[in-house]
């Protein structure tokens, strides 16, 4: 099980956020967002918005770093990558 979390570089709503993926499943990527404590309604298409005072409970609880180029790649490979309007 891989989840993978980009830096909290990303603004909105008075805040900066990061993007919590899977290269597996939605399955895969629900399932340690919900042990996370994370909200269903932080799920956004093909990833979970995540505030920067929640990235280090993500790393901790096993999310991979890496930077956001890094991360679409990943979720494009993997198939799960799914843009806006579609």
């Amino acid at each position: 099980m891989t989840v993978y979390i980009d830096p909290p570089d990303w603004p909105g709503h008075g805040r900066m956020w990061s993007h919590l993926v899977s290269d597996v499943s939605y399955d895969e990527l629900h399932a340690f967002a919900e042990r996370l404590g994370v909200p269903p309604r932080a799920f956004e298409r093909d990833h979970y918005d995540l505030p920067s005072h929640r990235y280090v409970d993500a790393v901790r609880a096993g999310a991979v770093e890496i930077g956001s180029k890094e991360l679409v790649r990943r979720l494009t490979e993997a198939g799960l990558r799914r843009r806006k309007g579609r």
